[in-house]
């Protein structure tokens, strides 16, 4: 064999490129610079979640709500939840070069994995069907409904309140869904692509309509006085928010960090997103809420003529771009080891096709519209619990086990793992929907804390826990 087909051989072994290691950690070779990773963070915190919970906190549509003191402080202490877990787990993933699967694989075993991977792929498929029919809502009230042609109608199926789907917005939704699974099918230098010169194009237009909301009513200090009538929203029910809008972000983040440098690049990616634009979008969102009425600054861009209606429009569409790029992306490395652990073997490719038309088509007929609430509820409340058994490995327990093989020589199921992760995520679900905590607190990070708790003991009265340190990747 020639040394050009061993080296073909070699790389085709350790996925590089087209896999995107979905089955290998990452070599030192292919890590990012660390401008790129932020750049990724910046655009994946760049959704219309953020905005959604300023106006929440500023008690909009007359729901309790918070003075602007006090929804800075939550806000302040919720995405300081969600950047520390960021880099819990992007620490272990950069060192390792592992993505969420592999490290599921160390703390869960060869086929204990299987069960979190499988929550993950339906919570990242429900997230790209969802975002791909805001984005369709977005431009329906661009382009309007000239053909007159409904396609869906939400009344049918019970949900009067919902505004039937027309067919430019179907239209919209298969659109994009194609150009979004065509960069997520590219791969990680495709995303980062997209992202790099889309992300401070962002920040500047989100600044300019917060400040052009201001402007326009009344400005600042008018801003303050009406925020200090708002009241009724305890700050736990608002840290909820907060850290429950994003959680699922958080933990996804380590299929990005994994292609960090080092942990200055982990602790700047999640900065990007955590200390930079998801409170800056939670903010405008308030202030939005406060001055106008409506958290969504680009529906205040709608009022201001043809040329800033178009901006707004392009603009939110390719800051979920990112976002969209991100959760398929994830979702083909949780779907295909899952796939390979039973014997079928399926390129990364062929799984972003398949998962983006399956996205594209749910996104397409009202998947948002009619179900993600509950969707998203259900699975934001039970599937958070699946990285605290990883965070309590690494940092605690089994530090040890981590190293560039680890992940082919596990049992096949590690039972404290498994017993931990179903411990917090019937947690989760109880105090999500019979058992609310006091101070409204989050089911999701109630149930992290127990399955961390619960993992840490079992380990400890089993006498399992290992001192040995961390071999890192260098391959």
């Amino acid at each position: 064999m020639s040394p050009a087909s061993e080296t073909q051989r070699t790389e085709e072994d350790l996925g590089y490129e087209h896999e995107e290691y979905m089955l290998e950690p990452v070599p030192r070779s292919a890590r990012r610079k660390t401008i790129g990773i932020a750049a990724i963070w910046v655009g994946f915190g760049f959704v219309v979640t953020g905005l959604i919970v300023g106006g929440q906190l500023a008690g909009q549509g007359d729901q309790p709500g918070m003075t602007l003191g006090g929804a800075v402080g939550t806000i302040a202490i919720g995405e300081l939840v969600l950047f520390s877990l960021t880099v819990l787990l992007g620490i272990p993933a950069m060192r390792t070069g592992f993505n969420l699967a592999l490290l599921s694989k160390v703390s869960y075993g060869d086929r204990g994995f299987i069960l979190p991977m499988v929550f993950m792929a339906l919570l990242t498929l429900g997230w790209f069907a969802s975002i791909l029919g805001m984005i369709g809502e977005i431009w329906g009230v661009l382009l309007g409904n000239p053909t007159g042609i409904t396609v869906i109608d939400p009344a049918a199926f019970g949900r009067p309140d919902v505004a039937p789907v027309s067919l430019e917005v179907v239209l919209t939704c298969v659109a994009f869904g194609a150009l979004f699974t065509w960069t997520a099918y590219r791969g990680i230098s495709a995303i980062e692509k997209v992202a790099l010169p889309i992300a401070p194009l962002l920040l500047v237009v989100a600044l300019y309509a917060g400040v052009g909301m201001l402007n326009d009513n009344g400005g600042w200090d008018a801003m303050v006085q009406e925020a200090s009538t708002r009241g009724g929203l305890p700050i736990g029910t608002g840290i909820t928010i907060v850290v429950g809008a994003w959680i699922a972000g958080a933990v996804m983040g380590a299929d990005i960090m994994r292609f960090a440098k080092n942990t200055r690049a982990v602790v700047i990616g999640a900065a990007a997103a955590f200390i930079l634009t998801n409170p800056l979008l939670n903010v405008v969102g308030y202030i939005g809420s406060i001055a106008t009425g409506d958290s969504n600054f680009v529906n205040w861009m709608y009022t201001k003529g043809l040329v800033l209606t178009i901006i707004g429009v392009i603009v939110w569409t390719t800051s979920l771009w990112t976002t969209e790029n991100s959760e398929l992306y994830s979702n083909s490395l949780y779907t295909g080891p899952v796939l390979h652990g039973f014997g079928v073997g399926v390129k990364r490719k062929s799984l972003v096709l398949i998962v983006g038309v399956v996205g594209t088509i749910l996104g397409s007929l009202a998947f948002y519209q009619l179900f993600f609430n509950d969707f998203i509820t259900v699975l934001g409340a039970a599937f958070v619990p699946l990285v605290s058994p990883i965070i309590a490995d690494y940092f605690l327990l089994r530090r040890g086990a981590f190293t560039p093989t680890s992940y082919r020589e596990q049992p096949p199921v590690r039972w404290f793992a498994v017993i931990s992760f179903i411990v917090g995520a019937g947690c989760g679900l109880l105090f999500q929907y019979v058992w609310p905590l006091p101070g409204d607190f989050s089911a999701s990070l109630a149930a992290l804390v127990i399955a961390f708790v619960v993992h840490v003991v079992l380990h400890l009265l089993a006498g399992t826990r290992s001192q040995t340190t961390t071999e890192p990747v260098n391959n």
